[in-house]
């Protein structure tokens, strides 16, 4: 048992934001209480909820929050209702303003496919059963903020750009990660045609040389990675990529297990983590109960996990896989003569697997 007491901010966000996040704070809750850690969570609007409430999808109030919390757990933003604004006003630049501020430049999405779910692959359920990579995209770098950026009526022109820091550090966050797992780690680029990425291939090769050199490392051009995913993801342990490159690729990878509801991820660098499932906020499903929460609570289990709650991240872990072999789904993992469950039902049926279990896992 634990005296550990954590704080933190809970970022509910648009759409099915608040019903995912509301089960991921219920599981979260019931590991506190099984394991006896403290958890106090506090709840702030953001996104385009945010622009509602304040003119503004990242308040100062909810930042200076956020940068004092131990975690900050995030549902999802955004919505057509805010998609004529400035591009500076709009619900994704605030997520993009709060991942720069808590310096979270490490994007970790782990993309299994347990064989319970291999059926519901695009692919061929042999090709995609056991699949367990993780892509560490680089966040706060590359052509989402490079400067000179900007249009005019015949043009428009965006910069990558990396320095030798950025790529080291995140090539640091890949090669230790791939010592924790199978100690393989992919480098994707596009070496061939960009600079950038010359220097990329670069740094990560001395990286590995003189820091990791028990691991191994090979060096893919983006276009030939997309298709590996596809063709053998299997093959992958540890992909590192930048920003741009990761954003495409890792929404790849997200089809691999049949449903973005699966899917977790973890901002990390600074000292506060940012936690949230990799799906939208599927403003057409909100309010009707048939959001999939699997991916809002295996966050929880990332967060666990950054905290140093190791044995309550397996519990959230075990629970969801308990339940997804019982058949606990909502429709977007269910198959013909399946019957799918509500955002709640599923929510209610891993919280209260944590609690039971709980004694197994201590």
């Amino acid at each position: 048992m634990s005296t550990a007491s954590y704080h933190i901010v809970v970022l509910p966000g648009d759409g099915i934001g608040p019903e995912v996040t509301q089960e991921a704070v219920r599981v979260l809750e019931a590991a506190a209480e099984a394991l006896g850690f403290q958890v106090h969570m506090e709840t702030h609007p953001v996104g385009g909820a945010a622009i509602e409430a304040f003119g503004d999808p990242l308040p100062e109030p909810v930042l200076a929050a956020c940068l004092k919390a131990d975690a900050v757990l995030l549902g999802a933003v955004g919505g057509p209702q805010w998609d004529n604004l400035d591009r500076s006003q709009r619900p994704e630049a605030g997520l993009l303003r709060l991942r720069k501020a808590l310096e979270a430049y490490a994007n970790l999405r782990p993309v299994e496919v347990p064989e319970a779910l291999a059926n519901a692959s695009p692919l061929r359920p042999e090709l995609v059963a056991g699949t367990n990579l993780l892509i560490v995209r680089e966040l706060t770098g590359g052509i989402y903020f490079g400067e000179p950026r900007g249009r005019n009526g015949q043009m428009a022109w965006n910069t990558m750009r990396y320095t030798r820091e950025e790529i080291e550090r995140i090539a640091r966050v890949a090669f230790q990660w791939a010592a924790r797992r199978r100690g393989r780690v992919t480098s994707v680029d596009k070496a061939n045609v960009l600079e950038v990425s010359q220097l990329w291939r670069e740094v990560v090769s001395r990286v590995h040389r003189e820091e990791f050199p028990e691991l191994e490392l090979e060096h893919l051009y983006v276009d030939n990675a997309a298709m590996q995913l596809v063709r053998n993801p299997r093959h992958f342990d540890v992909v590192v990529t930048g920003n741009l490159f990761g954003d495409i690729l890792s929404d790849l990878a997200a089809t691999l297990p049949g449903s973005l509801g699966l899917l977790p991820s973890a901002s990390l660098g600074g000292r506060v983590g940012l936690f949230e499932p990799v799906h939208g906020s599927a403003p057409d499903l909100a309010g009707q109960g048939k959001a999939n929460p699997m991916a809002a609570i295996l966050s929880v289990a990332m967060l666990l996990e950054a905290l140093g709650q190791d044995v309550a991240a397996r519990l959230v872990r075990r629970a969801v896989d308990a339940a997804l072999a019982e058949g606990v789904k909502t429709a977007d993992l269910c198959r013909a003569g399946e019957t799918p469950l509500s955002t709640e039902a599923v929510g209610r049926y891993v919280a209260n697997f944590v609690r039971q279990q709980a004694t197994v896992f201590t």
